[in-house]
C-alpha cells in the first residue's frame, strides 16, 4: 500500500511539473517583446551581462547593451519569479552569484557572491520548489546545493559532494570534472554529468533541507572516453538525453522515476561518419513539444537537429546547420518555441535560428549579432 500512494505521490508531482510548464510557456507565448541577458566567460573592465530584446513574432533580436560587470558570469539561470538571476563565476576559486531583477528595465541589482567550494564553476540550476541553487564546480570535480533566504540572496551551503577517480583520456580524464547538475521533475533525485568520470551520477535530493545522499544504484556508467558534459530531461519525465564532450555523441537513457536509475538504450554521433578534425559537443537542448532535440558542436561549428521517436524516445538524425559562427556553446528556445537564439563564442555574435516546428528544422534568420565572448543566454518576458 505504501509504494501505490508514493507512487501516486510521485505521478501528481510529474504532473504538476508539466501543467506549470505548458501553463508558463501559453503565458510567456504571449508576449511578443522579450528581454535577452547574455554573460561571458570573461573578466575584466565592461564585461559581464549585457541586455538585448528580441521579438518573438519576427525573431529580430537587438544588439545587447552593456547591463553590469561582473566576474566571468559563465553559465546562469532565472528564476521562475521572474525577479532573480543567478550564476556560477568561472575561476580559481569559483562562486555563484545572485541579483536581483528589476521587472520594468531588466536593470540587475547584486545581492551576494558565497564561494562555490571548488574551482571554474560551470553550471548552477534551480530545484523545482525555487528554494535551492544547486551548482556544479568543474575543475574542483564536485558539486554544491545553497538555500535562497526570503530576499532572494543565497544563504547556507545545505549540501557538498566531492568526486574522485579519473578515465581513460590522458588529457581530459586525469580527475573528477562535475560538469552540470539538474533536479529530476518529481524533484527528488539530482543528476551530475561529470566528464572526468565518464558517470552520470544520481543523487537523492531532499527539498525539505537541501541534502544530497547517495543513491541506489548510484550513477550510470557511459562508454569510456566519452566525457558526459549536460543533461536534459524529455518533457514527459521518461528519458534522460546526455551530450559527451569529447565524443561528440548524445546518450539516451530510460528515466525510472521510483528508483532513480538509469538504463541507456542509444547513443548517437552528433557529427557526419565521414567528419574530419577535431570537435569537441557543448549544449543538449530538448524541443518543448517533446518532437526534436539540438545538440551543438564546437569545431564543426553547428547545431545538429534529431528527431525523437515518440513511442520510444530514440534519436533519428535530421540535419546539421552552420551555428553562424565559431564554437557555439549554449543556445536555447524561446518561450513560443518558433526560435532557437545560439551564441556563437569564438566569433563574438549570437544568431537567431526559425524553427520549423513540423520538420524540427532550422533556418537561420537575420544576420548574426556582435555580442562579446557570449557564453550563455537566457530569456524574460518584458514588462
Amino acid at each position: 500500500m505504501g509504494s501505490l500512494i508514493k507512487h501516486g505521490v510521485n505521478r501528481l508531482r510529474l504532473l504538476l511539473w508539466l501543467a506549470t510548464v505548458i501553463i508558463e510557456g501559453l503565458w510567456s507565448a504571449s508576449a511578443a517583446d522579450m528581454l535577452v541577458y547574455f554573460g561571458t566567460h570573461r573578466t575584466g573592465t565592461n564585461l559581464g551581462f549585457s541586455l538585448a530584446h528580441f521579438d518573438t513574432e519576427t525573431g529580430g533580436l537587438t544588439k545587447p547593451v552593456f547591463l553590469l560587470q561582473s566576474p566571468a558570469p559563465a553559465f546562469f539561470v532565472i528564476h521562475p519569479d521572474g525577479r532573480h538571476l543567478y550564476t556560477c563565476n568561472s575561476g580559481s576559486p569559483g562562486a555563484v552569484s545572485a541579483y536581483e531583477i528589476e521587472p520594468h528595465t531588466g536593470q540587475l541589482t547584486f545581492l551576494n557572491r558565497v564561494p562555490a567550494g571548488g574551482a571554474d564553476t560551470s553550471y548552477v540550476s534551480l530545484d523545482n520548489s525555487g528554494r535551492y541553487v544547486l551548482a556544479a564546480n568543474y575543475s574542483g570535480g564536485n558539486l554544491a546545493v545553497f538555500a535562497l533566504k526570503p530576499d532572494g540572496s543565497l544563504g547556507d551551503r545545505t549540501a557538498f559532494v566531492q568526486h574522485t577517480g579519473s578515465s581513460v583520456n590522458p588529457q581530459r580524464q586525469t580527475h573528477a570534472y562535475a560538469h552540470s547538475i539538474i533536479v529530476d521533475p518529481s524533484n527528488r533525485f539530482a543528476l551530475v554529468a561529470d566528464l572526468g568520470l565518464d558517470k552520470v551520477f544520481v543523487y537523492r535530493f531532499d527539498e525539505k533541507d537541501g541534502s544530497l545522499a547517495t543513491n541506489h544504484p548510484p550513477f550510470a556508467i557511459l562508454q569510456p572516453g566519452s566525457g558526459p558534459r549536460h543533461v536534459k530531461f524529455h518533457p514527459n519525465g521518461r528519458w534522460v538525453y546526455v551530450i559527451s564532450e569529447i565524443a561528440s555523441t548524445v546518450t539516451a537513457f530510460n528515466w525510472d522515476s521510483a528508483s532513480g536509475s538509469l538504463t541507456e538504450f542509444q547513443t548517437v554521433s552528433t557529427l557526419p561518419a565521414d567528419f574530419k578534425g577535431t570537435n569537441t559537443s557543448a549544449e543538449i537542448v530538448v524541443h518543448p513539444n517533446g518532437k526534436f532535440l539540438y545538440a551543438s558542436n564546437r569545431g564543426d561549428d553547428s547545431l545538429a537537429v534529431f528527431a525523437i521517436d515518440p513511442a520510444t524516445g530514440r534519436l533519428r538524425p535530421m540535419e546539421r546547420v552552420s551555428s553562424g559562427g565559431r564554437s557555439p556553446r549554449n543556445f536555447t528556445f524561446d518561450p513560443t518555441g518558433r526560435w532557437i537564439l545560439c551564441s556563437n563564442h569564438g566569433s563574438d555574435n549570437a544568431v537567431v535560428f526559425r524553427v520549423d516546428e513540423a520538420t524540427g528544422k532550422l533556418t537561420q534568420s537575420g544576420p548574426p549579432v556582435p555580442v562579446p565572448y557570449p557564453f550563455c543566454e537566457r530569456f524574460l518576458p518584458a514588462q
